[in-house]
């Protein structure tokens, strides 16, 4: 992954100066092609091109980027890519435009171990692209538009040869951007937003060892993109650790207007068809040297299989697909927040499906939902970016980190009938580790409540899901632990304490 990684980045960056509300001030062709090559240079690439300035013309070919991979990377060598022609124009008005060929064949080679090599080529197409750069040296705004724009793979060579590609392209239409780049100091600080049209991708590839070919396309009906950096001007490698240290700080939000996709999976005599379908979604990230944020949610999600192994085909559906992740990843003294959070919201399935397990319709099948809400507070032991410090805890013999804090947000479990929800609030004595058989000792409660438990286990036990012996030992469980409602029927709620002498407490009743 770190050489796929590293081995695109070349070709990823350029795309994105491609990203790029005009300034009133004057830029020339070479203060463009020098912000961009001293870009890439700052990131460790040795960037080299033969330059020609031909009247307000300054052309670059065999444009050409090379990057040593760390030392210790599992294909630790070299990285070359290259490019076409680029040309950077003089308006006469103080602004520049870079004029890119319709097509732009991009080479991307890693050069590593005997066993561990590759070379893949790309094209870069583009219709009626108009990208132009205006402000001053140190605070560019590019400003683009194009009426298409496609990435295509052309050929990969690799060894080991494990996967062979036949047609890999995405299309983006209508596209639309600008992107604000200033340098205060030792760092580059860009904001930028894009729009689009509909986009389209291909893909078909298939596993030379096993002979399994995949086949998937799909259509998404518009993107939108926002998002900010802040880079360090003179990084001397792609080493993350050292570039979060030197101030990397990025954040960007995705949205979509929704889709379809389709796949095939074809394996010897037998083939697996499916479909997706999606209303809308986005993807939102943000890293810096405190924590990374990773989350994404999918609306009016919907997905059908058939064929292979199924013997029907299973159709599933859900209104809300999300997850959400904060976390902290640089060593520090002090606790730092973190976050988990997980919807899978009214969950629907075909009748086929219940009918596997419900013939009879003994259960409800009103949509089913899975709800977990988390939060909290940790301290990190190590730099979570650090291969060498990582490197060291494959030893066993550190920690990663402690737990200080959590709190539960919401937790709920909808399905059958039933329902369950709570919320909760602990922290942790991380010097007593001997209480609660070695983990840190926690102090707080939990508030739990279920709704329709009893029904839902009676069901279970008339449609011989579970036996009766089994479901007598639940409800003695369920006894323990609750208290039945006054209020509601088929109600149990329940009160988990855990105080500062370690006992456990439920509802009252003293149980540790």
């Amino acid at each position: 992954m770190t050489a796929l990684i590293n081995a695109t980045a070349p070709a990823a960056t350029m795309v994105f100066f491609i990203t790029g509300s005009v300034a009133y001030a004057d830029v020339t062709a070479s203060d463009v092609w020098s912000d961009w090559s001293s870009y890439l240079a700052g990131f460790g690439y040795q960037v080299s091109g033969d330059e020609t300035q031909s009247g307000n013309t300054l052309t670059v070919e065999n444009l050409k980027m090379t990057m040593e991979m760390p030392d210790g990377d599992d294909s630790s060598g070299v990285v070359v890519s290259q490019m076409g022609q680029l040309q950077f124009q003089e308006n006469g008005d103080g602004t520049v435009s870079v004029l890119f060929p319709d097509v732009m064949p991009i080479t991307v080679s890693v050069e590593g171990s005997d066993d561990i090599q590759s070379t893949v080529a790309m094209e870069y197409r583009t219709s009626g692209l108009d990208f132009v750069v205006s402000g001053s040296p140190d605070a560019m705004t590019y400003d683009y538009a194009a009426d298409q724009m496609t990435v295509a793979l052309v050929d990969i060579e690799a060894k080991p040869d494990d996967v062979e590609f036949g047609t890999v392209e995405m299309t983006i239409n209508d596209l639309a951007g600008t992107a604000d780049v200033t340098i205060n100091d030792a760092l580059r600080q860009t904001q930028g937003n894009m729009s689009s049209g509909p986009a389209s991708y291909t893909l078909d590839m298939t596993d030379s060892n096993s002979g399994e070919r995949v086949q998937a396309s799909g259509e998404f009906n518009d993107f939108a993109y926002t998002g900010t950096s802040t880079t360090p001007v003179a990084a001397s490698d792609m080493d993350i650790a050292a570039l979060l240290k030197a101030g990397l700080d990025m954040s960007g939000r995705l949205e979509h207007g929704g889709g379809t996709s389709t796949f095939t999976v074809q394996d010897g005599d037998e083939t697996m068809d499916g479909n997706t379908r999606t209303d809308s979604g986005d993807l939102e990230f943000a890293m810096s040297q405190e924590q990374m944020r990773y989350g994404g949610t999918a609306n009016g999600l919907a997905m059908s299989f058939s064929g292979a192994d199924v013997p029907f085909p299973i159709e599933i559906a859900m209104e809300k697909s999300a997850f959400g992740l904060t976390a902290p990843i640089s060593e520090s003294e002090e606790p730092q927040d973190f976050a988990l959070s997980i919807t899978l919201g009214d969950f629907t399935m075909s009748d086929m499906i219940w009918a596997m397990f419900d013939p009879a319709g003994a259960l409800s099948r009103d949509p089913a939902t899975v709800a977990i809400d988390l939060a909290g507070k940790a301290k990190m032991f190590v730099d979570m970016m650090d291969p060498d410090r990582m490197a060291e805890m494959e030893t066993g013999q550190e920690m990663f980190g402690e737990l200080n804090a959590l709190t539960i947000n919401d937790i709920t479990v909808r399905a059958a009938g039933a329902e369950l929800t709570g919320v909760g609030d602990f922290t942790f004595d991380n010097s007593d580790l001997a209480s609660f058989g070695g983990m840190p000792a926690p102090e707080g409660e939990a508030n739990l409540k279920l709704v329709g438990g009893n029904g839902l286990l009676d069901k279970l036990v008339e449609m011989g899901l579970v036996p009766e012996d089994q479901a007598m030992g639940a409800r003695m469980m369920m006894g323990l632990f609750s208290v039945p409602s006054e209020q509601e029927d088929d109600t149990l709620t329940s009160k988990i304490v855990v105080n500062e002498e370690g006992h456990v407490l439920a509802n009252g009743q003293r149980v540790k």
